[in-house]
């Protein structure tokens, strides 16, 4: 991928969770600061419908991926996933801005944005490479869909409960056979997703491997592997009443039993943008609470309780 350099901006996509009750300010903030500033500013469709700002460009996110330099996305994690699929082949930077919850990928917060965004136009940030999967599904030797994950590709059971036999190779070496409630093939990124709770390891984005994380496994001894970008994972489904395959939680597959699914590195990546001075792990500890004493905040906790008895009394 070429270097990137923020001097070349000159056309800038603003895409917002359009359907957050509020969006519609922060939008009309960001869209004016980026208009004074001198920069040609196109509104995602959706999000021009909720700014209603006349005077601005728009486009679909996929259209955005030929008329943009850079896309910055206000809302969550999971809007931001969702655009980064789709622009990923085009090459085009992004930022996020969280109007979300957690906000791991989405790492600036509403309240600094024009500052954060200032320092960033001036040069003052941090370019990041983020690794994506391709995901295809055969059935009797025809490919019937295929799909990119920026987070994580999840084979699981479906709405009848039981579980499903799988079977899991790792390039030319078949692994192990898997009876379990499916299992997560997640990225560095989506190592603090689902795959966190499923007790898989949190891997640095800078490392270019991904995990492979059983879910709820039958056997206690199916533990995570990690394994580098450039293998391919073939999971075949050998049993299964119902099971389903999601890409990053937002598209999805039924799958039947005998149907292989092939997943490797895609060949472009996700280029994010942060402000100078994030830093990985101190991101981890803001969002997961790490160094905390669990401890602390007992004696509120125990007035708190106190004060509850006194009044029911």
């Amino acid at each position: 991928m070429p270097a990137f350099s923020i001097e070349s901006v000159r056309r800038v996509g603003v895409v917002g969770r359009y359907d957050t009750p509020g969006i519609a300010k922060p939008l009309k903030r960001l869209a004016g600061f980026l208009a004074a500033r001198g920069l040609a500013v196109c509104m995602e469709t959706d999000t021009a419908a909720v700014t209603r700002l006349p005077g601005y460009a728009t486009a679909s996110v996929a259209e955005l991926g030929g008329c943009v330099d850079l896309a910055i996305v206000v809302g969550g994690d999971g809007t931001l996933l969702a655009v980064a699929r789709q622009l990923a082949s085009h090459r085009i930077p992004l930022i996020g801005i969280n109007q979300g919850r957690l906000g791991f990928l989405t790492d600036i917060a509403l309240a600094d944005m024009e500052t954060a965004l200032t320092a960033m136009f001036e040069g003052k940030l941090i370019v990041e490479e983020r690794m994506l999967l391709h995901a295809r599904v055969v059935r009797a030797g025809v490919e019937l869909t295929d799909g990119l994950a920026f987070n994580d590709v999840v084979i699981n059971r479906g709405g009848f409960g039981g579980m499903i036999d799988l079977s899991v190779g790792i390039g030319d070496s078949y692994v192990c056979d898997l009876r379990a409630d499916g299992v997560i093939v997640a990225t560095p990124t989506g190592s603090t997703a689902y795959a966190m709770s499923a007790n898989g390891p949190i891997v640095h984005p800078s490392v270019r491997a991904w995990s492979l994380v059983p879910i709820s496994p039958h056997a206690l001894t199916n533990r995570p592997i990690v394994i580098g970008d450039g293998e391919r994972v073939t999971i075949t489904v050998t049993r299964a009443r119902d099971a389903t395959m999601h890409w990053d939680g937002q598209s999805h597959h039924d799958l039947q039993e005998g149907d292989r699914i092939l997943i490797e590195a895609a060949p472009f990546s996700v280029r994010l943008l942060h402000p100078q001075g994030y830093d990985y792990y101190a991101m981890l500890r803001k969002k997961l609470h790490w160094s905390e004493s669990p401890l602390a905040g007992t004696e509120d906790r125990r007035q708190k309780t106190e004060d509850r008895e006194r009044k029911s009394r």
